[in-house]
């Protein structure tokens, strides 16, 4: 799963409590401690959503569904997911909660923003995804290869050893990485659109149910605001999804190679119609939807066991 498609949570007196108060101040969460609760929450929900995702990357693949491998195998690629999970999610969620109360202080000095707390997370948000991306890019390679049966993926290590001796690839960094970073740019461009349209319903939802109700939200109620954010930015994301999906592939059904997310969207369309741009929508959705809301329990009890043991060591 696409782990930067959540959210992040905040934890006191081993309760689970929302990242920013009601009135929108940001509160500090320990580095070491989302560093550990996104990559176990991140694996979790990547392990156990896993078919919906290769059913999803076969829908977007250019031999078409059937071709692709159909329902046969879905758990392919399931071992590169693994690996690259954890430190993707937990690089991710680190620099993010460590980013937020930086810009709020650049907010508060250069009086850039100072009543808007969504910018604050929009411009975490997308740090944690650059940073994210490099972790996160060579998984996702190997693990597409994988799901529709590339010739020579029959394993992890085989389908690394064939990604990164892609000599012909004109992938990010390909001279020392092959095609490792193949789709590198057009993951980026997927990743921070998510982003700006998750984190600020994800936050604002918390923010104005805690008012509602008169306490902060609980773990259950924060795993459905991610749930609901994230359902509205992967149907807004998907051709973007689509284009990364066919670039990671790098070749269409005719083994013709793709040059570049624009060459990929300019020949899906000519060749499949602008609906093929849309592939994969629905089960990208509910992926994403469901992923999330596992996710953000998944994190909020991890962090509800892993906060106050930080806390007391420091004490």
């Amino acid at each position: 799963m696409e782990e930067a498609e959540l959210g992040v949570p905040s934890v006191e007196d081993a309760n689970v409590r929302p990242s920013q108060s009601s009135d929108g101040a940001h509160r500090h969460t320990p580095f070491l401690t989302a560093l550990l609760s996104g990559g176990v929450a991140g694996t979790t929900v990547d392990v156990a959503l896993f078919p919906i995702d290769t059913v999803k990357t076969r829908l977007q693949s250019p031999q078409g569904f059937l071709a692709a491998g159909g329902f046969r195998g879905v758990y392919r690629g399931l071992g590169a997911a693994a690996v690259g999970s954890a430190p993707g999610a937990a690089l991710f969620f680190s620099v993010y909660e460590g980013m937020k109360p930086r810009v709020t202080e650049f907010q508060r000095r250069h009086g850039v923003a100072e009543d808007s707390a969504a910018f604050g997370h929009m411009v975490s948000a997308m740090a944690g995804e650059a940073a994210a991306c490099l972790v996160r890019v060579p998984t996702e390679v190997v693990k597409a290869a994988m799901q529709v049966g590339a010739e020579g993926s029959v394993s992890v290590s085989s389908t690394f050893r064939l990604v990164l001796n892609d000599g012909g690839s004109n992938a990010f960094l390909g001279s020392v990485f092959g095609g490792l970073y193949r789709g590198y740019g057009i993951t980026l461009m997927r990743e921070i659109p998510f982003a700006l349209i998750q984190f600020p319903i994800y936050e604002r939802m918390k923010v104005e149910w805690s008012r509602y109700q008169g306490r902060e939200v609980s773990p259950l109620q924060a795993a459905a605001c991610g749930s609901f954010g994230g359902a509205i930015a992967a149907a807004f994301t998907t051709p973007l999804d689509v284009m990364k999906t066919r670039l990671m592939l790098g070749k269409d059904k005719n083994g013709v190679a793709y040059r570049s997310a624009l060459d990929v969207a300019r020949r899906t369309v000519a060749e499949e119609g602008a609906g093929a741009m849309l592939s994969g929508l629905q089960p990208r959705v509910m992926w994403i939807s469901i992923g999330g809301f596992v996710f953000f329990g998944a994190y909020e009890w991890y962090r509800s066991i892993l906060l106050p043991l930080e806390e007391g060591q420091k004490q």
